[in-house]
Formats: C-alpha cells, sequence, structure tokens
C-alpha cells in the first residue's frame, strides 16, 4: 500500500511543490509597493528569460521605451524583454541582466525563489550590495 502512495506523489505534479520560476510573476516597485506589470519567466537554450506582457497602471498602458537602448529603444515596454541570460547555479539564477525600462539602464541579476509563489529579484551594478531588490509574486 505505501508503494502506491510513493507512485502517486511520483507521476502526480500536483501533489509536489514546484520550485520552477518559470510563469507569470507580477512585479512590484521596491520603493512604492505598487503591483506593476506582469511578467512571464521562461527557458530558452538554458538561460532564462523574462518579458513584460502586460503594464497594470492606467498610465503605463502604451508607454513607450524611450530611454532604452538599442533595438529597444522607442517600443513599446509591453513585449520587451528585461531580464536576459541567467543561468540556474544552485537554488540561484545568476550571471544575467535586468533592465529597468523607465530608466533604460541594464543591471546584473540574480534572483532566486523565497517560496513557491515569492520570488526575489535584485539588480545591482559591478557589486550585489550595491542595488535594489523587488518581491515578485507569482500570478495564479
Amino acid at each position: 500500500m505505501i508503494q502506491y502512495y510513493i507512485f502517486l506523489l511520483i507521476i502526480n505534479p500536483y501533489l509536489i511543490q514546484t520550485t520552477s520560476v518559470e510563469g507569470i510573476w507580477i512585479t512590484q516597485d521596491d520603493e512604492t509597493g505598487q503591483k506593476k506589470s506582469e511578467v512571464v519567466l521562461y527557458l530558452e537554450d538554458g538561460k532564462l528569460y523574462g518579458k513584460i506582457i502586460r503594464l497594470l497602471l492606467p498610465e503605463d498602458k502604451g508607454k513607450l521605451c524611450v530611454k532604452c537602448k538599442g533595438e529597444n529603444k522607442n517600443k513599446p515596454i509591453e513585449g520587451i524583454v528585461i531580464v536576459k541570460d541567467l543561468i540556474l547555479q544552485d537554488e540561484f539564477w545568476e550571471d544575467g541582466t535586468i533592465m529597468d525600462p523607465k530608466s533604460g539602464k541594464v543591471y546584473d541579476c540574480y534572483l532566486n525563489l523565497e517560496d513557491k509563489n515569492t520570488l526575489k529579484v535584485r539588480g545591482f551594478l559591478g557589486f550585489s550590495f550595491l542595488g535594489r531588490t523587488q518581491i515578485w509574486e507569482r500570478k495564479e
């Protein structure tokens, strides 16, 4: 009988807590706590990327990335890939970048799951202690 329950746990992913960061996350402003956007995190060629799929504040709808450089310059913020090239090392996704569409600046980045529905995202310049941390919530 116990083997049957172990078998059910192995084949039923809904009974096992997810540890994947893939999915849709709601970003929050680290200063105001205001929910700002939905970002989909996805894997491509073994690296993690994140794209803004929806801006949540009415005043942000239709905004362009006017301070962005390169291919994102003056493109709609919705649809821009802001998280790039993160690699999983132990429990952290690191060695990639995150872009702030408001300023157009690109920061070094790492992220990790606090729990299955809470993601800690850290952007910094050079040294991790010189940066900002945001908490993103998994969209259910």
